[in-house]
């Protein structure tokens, strides 16, 4: 039950553990920065390194970290032409950490004047990769959802947009415009970024939703709508995924509860090829929402933590597997880490030692599972 196309039996979210000396390329403590060129230079060795680490582990598909973005999401605002960052309105961009601190996240998108494609988002980091490997890339990116969710309605400038309808269409156009510079590179694997659908799962937040003044299930289903219009026409050899994840930043955490008050909604209405699920801990629930998995979907088990330095037991992690084939068939259920290791550049607790004993252990376990013979 091996697998030759996306996502693989044996696979990871796409963001990795910075080298030390990119971040003391990026972040100098003698306030002497480098140039452009200079940095560039940094980030392109060690992502060729990083590359290297991947397949050295059997990872069949490959990104280069991330490591050219601040964070898995800020770098979509930066470069997009249109956006300022602002803070969130309500309640609802807390993050927990195990010490039982929260605050908040901050740096929400505000549309201060018309969104418009300035250029590649990622399309030209997977270009760099794919000029790597023989492997197959993949390309990460926020699900459109950021744009919108951290401010509801007040995400715009209302005199640039007093229609929300018409920067909806402009959203959708930008990341139409993007998907297309994506598959220009040759690349067949994009994976959407996710934590608001996820979130829509914690009655905490879905609580402060409705006092801001929106509706959860109204919004479950317009980041649905936004990401099938983004995809609608896309090329058959393109595999989209969606990545659903509670919060990650710094290990940190920001919802918690059961798929069970989108499963059915997004894992019926939402045209993608797989999802890749968060279930390394209590907060994501059972596995009975995966009932409502279709036929013609896979399911990427999110099963090791990327929060701790604890590498899971094989045995417990078969034996996850085991329990989730009884709402989906092992034929179409695959293996990762929960999120990736590095949502924000700073990382987490984890070394990159850490890193690698994980990321093998996925491919060991996936070995085990799906490539043996019966």
């Amino acid at each position: 039950m091996a697998r030759d196309r996306p996502p693989y039996r044996a696979d990871h979210i796409g963001s990795l553990i910075r080298p030390a000396q990119l971040l003391c390329a990026r972040y100098p403590t003698d306030g002497q920065n480098l140039q452009a060129e200079e940095l560039k230079a940094i980030e392109d060795r060690q992502i060729r390194n990083v590359i290297s680490m991947q397949e050295e582990i059997g990872l069949q598909s490959i990104t280069d970290g991330e490591f050219r973005r601040e964070s898995w999401r800020l770098g979509l605002v930066s470069k997009v032409s249109g956006f300022t960052r602002t803070d969130a309105v309500g309640d609802v961009d807390y993050q927990h950490d195990s010490k039982g601190h929260r605050h908040r996240i901050g740096n929400a998108p505000i549309a201060t004047s018309k969104v418009e494609w300035a250029g590649p988002i990622v399309a030209d980091e997977v270009a760099f990769t794919l000029s790597h490997t023989t492997a197959t890339a993949k390309a990460t990116i926020p699900s459109p959802s950021y744009l919108h969710y951290p401010r509801g309605s007040a995400c715009v400038d209302d005199a640039v947009y007093p229609d929300l309808d018409q920067y909806f269409e402009d959203v959708v156009h930008l990341y139409r415009r993007e998907l297309k510079a994506i598959c220009e590179t040759g690349c067949c694997y994009l994976q959407f970024d996710e934590v608001v659908q996820a979130l829509l799962c914690d009655e905490t937040i879905r609580l402060a939703v409705k006092e801001r003044g929106d509706c959860p299930d109204a919004l479950c289903l317009l980041y649905i709508d936004l990401i099938n219009r983004i995809i609608r026409d896309r090329p058959p050899q393109l595999c989209v995924t969606l990545h659903m994840c509670r919060g990650n930043a710094m290990g940190g955490w920001m919802g918690s509860g059961s798929y069970e008050h989108v499963a059915e909604t997004i894992f019926n209405s939402l045209d993608v090829d797989a999802f890749f699920l968060e279930y390394d801990s209590e907060r994501a629930g059972g596995f009975e929402p995966l009932r409502f998995i279709p036929e013609d979907k896979l399911v990427v088990l999110g099963l090791i933590s990327t929060k701790t330095p604890l590498v899971e037991s094989r045995s417990a992690l078969c034996r996850q597997i085991e329990a989730a084939a009884a709402f989906v068939p092992l034929e179409r259920l695959c293996l990762s880490p929960q999120c990736g290791f590095a949502s924000a550049d700073l990382g987490t607790e984890l070394t990159e030692s850490d890193q690698f004993a994980k990321l093998q252990l996925v491919v060991d376990t996936a070995t085990e599972i799906w490539d043996e013979p019966a």
